[in-house]
């Protein structure tokens, strides 16, 4: 009889087996190929209030139903962020397991405001495009759309895509000196290196930003409060002067093992770089790392306790600068862009780019994102 649980008869079989593997390589997506994702979560209210307590999402909209019925909810609603957290863990599995570079995400829309707890989620995605990475031969380039449905009526919830870099089955043949021959050209080839979607920036490809003229103005402005108001005038002040509304928020949070495995794990997200110590040892972070919208839900924690958040309308233009890992501490910035009336006596629309940073004072994420703020009348 063959002793398994032998050591060095344990090694051998180890070392013979193959290895049942997850997540799919480059090769396996096909443009306009759509995908529905097997996992999806019912949206719960513990979970919703997991995730925004442990970011720091204290809106008091997503917590008393008294406050929630005067948003014009019946009930209180999932916070937008665990939405998002549980539409994207869904689809980690299919489209991101293997790993890769973080390009970024973009046209997150919000498409039904206060989706309540108890909502069966079904989540799908379509392989919008796929590219060649001329300056990694082990990798392509996958753009995915997803989307966020109502399982029981259909309706879409969220939608966003995202761009990855994919690990490639066979790489391409290079041309000698790291390149792939062919002189093929990337499509956004900006990498950032990945935890799933916690990354380390090549600044120099992160050219789509404002970072064009790094010239600051001479002044940098707040608010004086948090309503729509008070950043409309803080624009008007500073559209007389060379300056910008741009502030930092006081709050940090320290990542732990609740935000760095727990969190992920409890919206689908399946990616080893969050929960799998052993297998990140010899990666370029060299440890687990944070799930990119635990530190994005951070910043914005941040950002929403300065403001009068009414309603989430949309976010774009997401990146993930640098690795996040337990024990770095979770800063927030934000520049206000542009505040502007819409069709509502109780709120206003405003434009906000938000960028998270660590205790090194190096950013980590960046994003713009767009709300309704409320009105003071």
């Amino acid at each position: 009889m063959t002793d398994w649980t032998d050591s060095d008869t344990f090694a051998t079989a180890l070392n013979r087996a193959e290895t049942v593997e997850k997540g799919t390589y480059f090769e396996g997506f096909a443009e306009g190929e759509s995908i529905e994702h097997d996992p999806g979560l019912r949206l719960s209210r513990h979970g919703s209030e997991c995730w925004a307590g442990q970011t720091l999402n204290y809106d008091p909209a997503y917590w008393r139903p008294s406050v929630a019925r005067t948003r014009g909810y019946d009930e209180v609603p999932v916070h937008p962020d665990y939405l998002l957290a549980c539409v994207m863990g869904a689809s980690v599995e299919d489209l991101s397991e293997k790993g890769g570079y973080f390009l970024g995400r973009d046209d997150l829309r919000y498409h039904r405001p206060g989706v309540p707890p108890g909502t069966e989620l079904r989540v799908e995605s379509v392989v919008e495009k796929k590219a060649e990475s001329s300056s990694r031969p082990a990798y392509g380039i996958v753009t995915w759309e997803t989307t966020g449905y109502d399982a029981a009526t259909g309706d879409p919830l969220l939608s966003y895509t995202r761009t990855n870099m994919i690990p490639r089955r066979e790489p391409l043949a290079t041309d000698g000196e790291g390149k792939a021959a062919g002189g093929s050209t990337d499509s956004g080839d900006s990498p950032a290196e990945t935890g799933d979607e916690s990354t380390e920036a090549d600044a120099d490809e992160m050219d789509a930003t404002e970072s064009a003229d790094s010239g600051l103005p001479d002044e940098l402005l707040a608010p004086e409060g948090g309503y729509f108001e008070d950043f409309r005038e803080a624009l008007d002040r500073a559209g007389d002067r060379d300056a910008a509304v741009a502030y930092r928020h006081e709050r940090g949070r320290t990542i732990d093992d609740t935000t760095v495995a727990q969190l992920p794990l409890a919206t689908l997200n399946t990616a080893k770089q969050h929960h799998n110590a052993d297998a990140m040892t010899d990666s370029p972070s060299g440890e687990i790392v944070a799930y990119g919208d635990v530190t994005r839900s951070i910043a914005l924690g941040h950002a929403r306790s300065d403001e009068r958040t009414a309603r989430e309308v949309s976010c774009g233009d997401e990146r993930f600068h640098d690795f996040v890992t337990v024990g770095d501490t979770i800063y927030g910035f934000t520049r206000v862009e542009e505040a502007r009336e819409v069709e509502r006596d109780d709120a206003g629309e405003v434009t906000f780019q938000h960028v998270a940073f660590d205790q090194r004072d190096e950013p980590v994420y960046s994003g713009t994102r767009t709300a309704l703020v409320q009105k003071r009348n």
